[in-house]
This record gives C-alpha cells, sequence and structure tokens, in this order.
C-alpha cells in the first residue's frame, strides 16, 4: 500500500496517521514465529538454571512469557533487556526492516532514500501486575521522539513507525498521542529514573490526548515532535509492539555510537544492508564500545 496525496496530507496536519491492513500476515508472521522460537530458548535456559518449574510451552505467543513471569517477577526484567531488537538480533527481524508494505508507506514521507535509525525496539509489554518500574513493563511516558536523540538529529525529519503484533486495545495498552502539536517544537524533557525520559509537566500540551487502539496488521505513523506514551497493560496477556525510526540516508540519527543502515535506495540499490551478520556484527561491536565509553545518549537532566 502507497499513500495518497489525501493521506499524506492528513499526516502532515495531524501528526501522525494510522494506516489500517497496511501489512499482512505473512509480513509479521516470521518475526512472531522467530520470537517464539527465542521465547522457548530462553525458558529452557531458565528451566535449566532452576528459574521456572515449568517452560509453559503449550501457551500461545501472546501469553507464554507472561506465564513464566507469573513464576519468576524478576524474569520481567531480565527479559525486557533480551528480547529488545537489537540484543536478540534475529534474522526474519532484520528482514522486516526492509520489508517492502512498509518502506512504501515509509518512501511516500520520507522519499526513495532511506535508513533505518539504530533507534529500534521489539516490545513485550507485560502485564502491569507482574512488573516494578516502567521499563520493565513499558509503559513509556508522554514524550517526543525528538526528546530522545541528541542534538545533531534536531534539523532532520525522522519518521517514528509504530506496528502492533498482537491487538492493541486499551486494556492492554494501546498508544496514546495528542495530535496537531507537530509545530510546537522541542519540549522540555527529564529523565526519571525507572520511568524514563519524559516531558516536564509544564510544558505539556494542554489538548486532550487520543487513543489510538489497533489491529494487527495496522501500522502508527508518527512526527517526531508529537507527544506520546503507552498506557498500561491490565490484561492477562502480553501487547507485543515494534517501534521503528525511518530517516532520510546522509541525516544524523542522533545515536551516531548505534549502527544505521540503507534499507532503500533507488539512485544505489547496492548500498542496501542485506547481510544479516554484517548488522548483528555492527550491533555487537557498537554494544561492546558503548560499554568502554560511556557515551551519552540524552540531552536532560535527570531528576530523583
Amino acid at each position: 500500500m502507497r499513500l495518497n496525496a489525501e493521506l499524506i496530507d492528513r499526516f502532515n496536519e495531524e501528526g501522525y496517521l494510522v494506516v489500517e491492513n497496511a501489512l499482512e500476515s505473512a509480513d509479521l508472521d516470521l518475526v512472531i514465529h522467530e520470537y517464539e522460537e527465542y521465547i522457548g530458548r530462553l525458558a529452557v535456559a531458565w528451566m535449566k538454571e532452576g528459574k521456572i518449574a515449568s517452560q509453559h510451552a503449550d501457551e500461545p505467543f501472546e501469553t507464554r512469557l507472561a506465564r513464566i513471569c507469573e513464576e519468576n517477577q524478576e524474569l520481567a526484567v531480565q527479559s525486557n533487556n533480551l528480547i529488545d531488537l537489537y540484543r536478540a538480533r534475529g534474522r526474519q527481524t532484520f528482514d522486516f526492516l526492509r520489508n517492502n508494505h512498509l518502506l512504501d508507506l515509509v518512501e511516500a514521507l520520507v522519499g526513495p532514500e532511506i535508513i533505518c535509525s539504530p533507534i529500534q525496539h521489539l516490545r513485550a509489554k507485560l502485564p502491569s501486575r507482574l512488573t516494578t518500574g516502567g521499563g520493565a513493563s513499558h509503559i513509556a511516558p508522554w514524550h517526543q521522539d525528538a526528546g530522545v536523540t541528541l542534538d545533531d538529529a534536531d534539523p532532520h525529519f525522522i519518521l517514528t513507525v509504530w506496528i502492533p503484533l498482537t491487538k492493541a486495545t486499551r486494556e492492554n495498552g494501546c498508544m496514546q498521542i495528542i495530535p496537531r502539536t507537530q509545530n510546537s517544537g522541542l519540549l522540555n524533557h527529564q529523565i526519571v529514573p525507572g520511568i524514563g525520559t519524559t516531558i516536564r509537566e509544564e510544558e505539556m500540551p494542554s489538548e486532550d490526548p487520543l487513543d489510538l487502539p489497533m489491529e494487527k496488521g495496522s501500522v502508527l505513523l508518527i512526527h517526531k515532535k508529537v507527544p506520546h506514551r503507552s498506557t498500561p497493560n491490565h490484561s492477562d496477556g502480553i501487547r507485543w509492539s515494534m517501534d521503528l525510526r525511518y530517516q532520510q540516508t546522509g541525516t544524523s540519527t542522533g545515536r551516531t555510537i548505534y549502527p544505521d543502515f540503507v534499507v532503500r535506495s533507488r539512485a544505489n540499490p547496492d548500498s542496501v544492508l542485506t547481510d544479516h551478520e554484517e548488522w548483528s556484527r555492527l550491533w555487537v561491536e557498537a554494544l561492546a564500545a558503548e560499554k568502554l565509553s560511556g557515551t551519552a545518549h540524552h540531552r536532560w537532566q535527570t531528576v530523583p
């Protein structure tokens, strides 16, 4: 699916766009299956370590990790780190970053020369009762995505692409945004330990937030200056999602310590990175270098 002029105008006016049925099950199911296998391998390891008594192998994708964490809530925090896209580094997940159905949407707003920003995540929002602190449960506070980059990315348009892998509802923690605020500029944020990077209360726009429940296969496109957050998961299952960022090739991502890479190029198709092992190597090296350098990721003050 490609965005027509009407949809592009709507994104520019509202600062966001939900594209229903943008992806087919086949686009997402390989990623889901890869993570089903990955959770299975984690369950085997945790059982051998005596952390759980059952692998819960009969549970579906939407609930298995939650049942595991019910046995041992310390695993909620561990799994939060282990499952993220750049930690698991699965081949099918890497291939999905170049999915043509997805990039056709992106190209309409970014242009034909596209890189995938290293600010890329795959998240399992566990039931809130199983977690302690926003980091573990992925209850992201109000923020602009422009606020989680360093200032070298400020001049550049960066498109956030949010994709539910399972149905996102008000009960399990759908996204909330404040539309038509993309021209307000960069708001002052602060870093709250256990919560994350969040807009200062006095800076929050006065407009009412909008809930965005979404079906699997729908895609949410967000301007980097639109405030948004995710809400608590009051269900017994997991709200799985991906949040990716795309921008024009040659522009700074605001996280230059991490690897960006070309995902589409009409002018130079050979520049597209298709080598999963190379992508994995780049991430391994970047994460190792980060430990040694202590490089800051954010520009904001940390408060108690």
